[in-house]
This record gives structure tokens, sequence and C-alpha cells, in this order.
């Protein structure tokens, strides 16, 4: 048998590895750890518009079925988009401001925003994109809104809307995690009512917790100017047409480990974020500062 004789290489022999003890790793510090878990969920948010996110949910059962019923969204389109924007558009000056990756969304995720008065819920479901805002469904409360049956039938078909319970009680306890479950994303105000003062106040961990259960995105959202235009006490904006925005920010993902309280915060410093970034362009003044309005 022939041998291949190996052609001489011009390349001079490595160098032979020194033996010795091993470099030591620089030691993790909580801001690196913290850096490396945002890389990890930024990765992961980049999923949000696969397809199949908008698949694989539990199919809804019982009462939960309307809530992802196609001809009742048909006629909430109408009403949403049609009768009441004009309604809104009548009394005060609209604008909307939407983050591009919004859009991609896939399936259920939890509207996270601050609560400034009556006109918040029709402007955060009408400035969502149709694609997500089709079943998008808005936590109300039940000792309110759902004793009486002509407010119950206005929420329900304006704002696809489902009962919170304010009274201590647990009657309607689980329902926003069995609508996540369905597919049906969710509208929630974690400050627990309207603003006093003008003043973004403390945001409570069950929306967060709620996203982390069930593993779907928050959509933060801040209304800019509402309180301004129809402060609490009042039935009706004021007069002048007042401007009103509200801005949807970059969804977001709960980092691995992360509690429902520090996601919480994170979600407040966003919504905040979003504030204070459109602020003076729509109300034309700095904003005050936050030990003014106490």
């Amino acid at each position: 048998m022939n041998r291949v004789q190996r052609q001489p290489s011009n390349q001079p022999d490595p160098a032979p590895r020194r033996r010795g003890k091993p470099q030591p790793q620089p030691a993790e510090t909580p801001q690196s750890a913290r850096a490396a878990r945002e890389d990890e969920a930024a990765r992961r948010a980049q999923s949000l518009s696969a397809p199949s996110r908008a698949e694989g949910w539990d199919i809804p059962e019982g009462g939960l079925k309307k809530y992802r019923s196609r001809w009742r969204a048909a006629v909430r389109f109408v009403l949403q988009r049609g009768v009441f924007r004009m309604v809104v558009r009548s009394a005060i000056t609209p604008s909307t401001v939407v983050h591009r990756r919004v859009r991609t969304v896939r399936g259920p995720f939890v509207l996270v925003a601050n609560h400034t008065s009556h006109v918040d819920a029709p402007l955060l479901a009408g400035g969502l994109p149709w694609a997500q805002a089709k079943f998008l469904s808005t936590g109300v409360a039940a000792d309110y809104f759902f004793t009486i049956w002509y407010r119950r039938a206005f929420v329900r078909w304006l704002f696809n809307a489902f009962p919170i319970d304010r009274d201590g009680s647990r009657k309607h306890s689980g329902t926003s995690r069995r609508l996540l479950r369905s597919g049906v994303p969710i509208l929630v105000f974690p400050e627990g009512g309207r603003q006093q003062t003008g003043r973004i106040g403390d945001f409570k961990p069950g929306a967060a917790a709620l996203a982390i259960g069930v593993g779907v995105p928050v959509i933060p959202a801040a209304m800019v100017g509402g309180y301004e235009a129809m402060p609490k006490g009042r039935s009706w904006p004021k007069k002048g047409r007042p401007p009103v925005r509200v801005v949807f920010g970059e969804p977001l993902l709960a980092l691995d480990g992360e509690s429902a309280v520090d996601f919480t915060s994170r979600i407040r410093e966003r919504v905040q974020a979003l504030y204070e970034e459109n602020y003076e362009d729509v109300l034309g003044a700095e904003r005050p500062r936050e030990e003014d309005t106490e």
C-alpha cells in the first residue's frame, strides 16, 4: 500500500502549552447578573410576534366564551371606533403614540396604565391597534358597574369588561387569570382607582403577578392630560376640547427569577418615563415636581 507523504508545512510548530493554574473568572456582580437577565428577556421578547403565540391557549368555556366572540368583537369595533370615538373627539383632543413592537404582539398580554379619569378606558381600547385590541377585556369595579343592568351592558359591549372585586370578597377571583389562559388580553389599572392629584400612584403587584404566572408580556401605557381634562369628580371633560394622549410603550417580560414586586416597580418606572417624556409636548408646560403635587 502506498503511503501518502505529508508535505512539509511552512508554518512553525505550535509552541508547547504551558500548564498552570486556570485563570480566575471575574466574580458576578448584581449589576452583571441583572444585565444578563435583561439580555435574556430581550431575546425572549423577539418571539412575541411568533404566530404560535396566538395558538395553544385554552378553549374558553361557559361564561368566558363571549369574551372571544367574533361577532361581539365586530359590534365592539363599530361602537368603539365609530360611535364612541366621535363622542370622545367632541369633548377632547386625543392623540396616540404606539411603539412599533406593540403592533407585532400575538396572543394575550396585560395592558397596564395609570388611571387619570373616565376617558382612559375608551382611549386605551380605541388607540391600541385592532389586531391587539380585538378581544381586549377591561377590568372594572364589580360593585359599581355590574350591579345595575344598563351599566353592566354598557361596559360589556363597549369594553368587553370583566368584574373586579373591590369590597374584599372573592366572588370573581381568578377571572383575569382564566381570561389570559383563554387567549384574552386584559387591561388593568394597578393604582386601584383614579388619581386624586394628577400624580401617578403606587402600583399594586397583581398585574405583574398575573403576567408572571401565566407567562405573558406586559404592555405599559401612559395617560397624559387625562387628569387635567377630567379630574375626579367631573362627569364630563372641561370645555375647549383639552388635549389627552395615550402612549403605548415597548412590551416588557419578567426577568428570570424576578418577583412580582420587582416587576411591578419596573413597570411603574416605564409608565412614569412615558408620562414624563410626553407631558410637555401634550400640555405645553413643564411637568410639576412630584413634591409640588403632594
